[in-house]
């Protein structure tokens, strides 16, 4: 028995020092190569020096004005207590209500009118992922077409020309992975800085 304890124990310390010092030392310094440090660090995006966000986490910007809104806008999230209210960065997750859910269906119907009224266009224009919350809820990017629905109110209350922030959307939206995987993107926080920094030109 005793050689069977002592045994376990010396297993239990080579596994808390592989486990508990050699390795997240090793994860640690890889994450301090060049060029990986700021996916370590969270990806934050700054601004005069000052951190204003993360490329990685969606935030929706809320405006001071809601009669005079000069913010794109991302996705929905379903930890907002309201349907287009301002979601909770430090939790993710989705609703999990299935798409006949009547609660579900009655918030994405709210959100469609809400949009539909602050871009002055028809419900029916509104694409799908302006009005669903994404498997995390803090999606950084949105469609292109939710991007360019925006564009009109987005100029108009910046004081830009609509051809300026159709250009900016442009310049902010990737494509697919690799070519093939996933759908084009337009990263939020990025483009709200592009929008705020051509007004400054």
């Amino acid at each position: 028995m005793v050689k069977q304890t002592l045994a376990g124990l010396r297993i239990l310390v080579v596994l808390t020092v592989i486990l508990g010092v050699l390795y997240p030392l090793g994860v640690w310094l890889v994450s301090r190569i060049p060029g990986l440090e700021a996916n370590a660090e969270g990806s934050v995006i700054t601004k005069n020096g000052r951190p204003v966000g993360s490329s990685l986490i969606g935030i929706d910007p809320q405006a001071t004005d809601p009669n005079h809104d000069p913010w794109f806008h991302t996705r929905p999230s379903a930890s907002a207590k309201d349907p287009l209210g301002q979601g909770d960065p430090s939790t993710s997750g989705g609703s999990n209500k299935a798409a006949d859910n009547l609660d579900y269906l009655g918030v994405v119907q709210q959100r469609k009118d809400a949009i539909a009224r602050r871009e002055g266009v028809s419900p029916a224009q509104v694409p799908p992922d302006a009005v669903t919350a994404s498997g995390s809820g803090l999606d950084p990017q949105i469609s292109p077409a939710y991007a360019s629905l925006q564009v009109a109110r987005v100029a108009r209350e910046n004081g830009l020309p609509d051809d300026v922030v159709l250009g900016l959307v442009a310049d902010n939206t990737t494509g697919r992975g690799l070519g093939v995987l996933g759908d084009p993107g337009v990263n939020v926080l990025n483009l709200n800085l592009a929008v705020q920094a051509a007004k400054h030109w």
